[in-house]
């Protein structure tokens, strides 16, 4: 099996940080940031207003869906980036096969509540990016975070959705 190439970037990452990108980007630190670290962020996220969270000097956010299926409120820790006054989240689940959970609710409820860092808090309304939009925050998110790149190549052809949170 051939490495996948990682694209050139844009942002500067130091070494500690690097090895910390590495490590969640492999099949184990998926794993653990799946299972463990959401469960953490989940609480701690809210409880510190985004300024702490598990995710090694990562943005983490917390998204607030209400549940497709079940109608119940579900909240996920999520990586982000911003667009101007937008919050982009990327659909990876660590480059599954299949779309995760938050990503059916948000397609089914697109009002949805953000918590993250530097006041980026209060109520969204979701929509998924096509075409050129799409592209654009695709090389972003990949710039912030190039394990979305690898998850890509996890994902058995399922295009990794994007998806667009805007201020109501």
């Amino acid at each position: 099996m051939l490495p996948l190439l990682m694209p050139d970037r844009h942002r500067q990452v130091n070494a500690i940080h690097r090895q910390a990108e590495n490590f969640a980007r492999s099949k184990v630190g998926s794993w653990f940031f799946i299972n463990v670290a959401n469960p953490v962020d989940k609480l701690l996220v809210p409880l510190t207003r985004g300024r702490l969270s598990m995710g090694f000097g990562q943005q983490v956010g917390v998204l607030e869906t209400v549940g497709a299926k079940s109608g119940q409120r579900r909240r996920i820790p999520l990586l982000f980036i911003r667009d101007g006054n937008h919050v982009v989240l990327i659909a990876s689940k660590g480059g599954s096969t299949r779309h995760p959970a938050w990503y059916h609710n948000v397609k089914a409820n697109p009002q949805v509540r953000f918590v993250g860092p530097g006041g980026i808090t209060g109520d969204y309304l979701a929509r998924e990016a096509e075409g050129d939009e799409r592209s654009r925050l695709w090389s972003e998110a990949v710039d912030y975070y190039d394990g979305y790149a690898t998850y890509q190549g996890r994902t058995d052809g399922r295009r990794i959705p994007v998806i667009v949170l805007e201020p109501v």
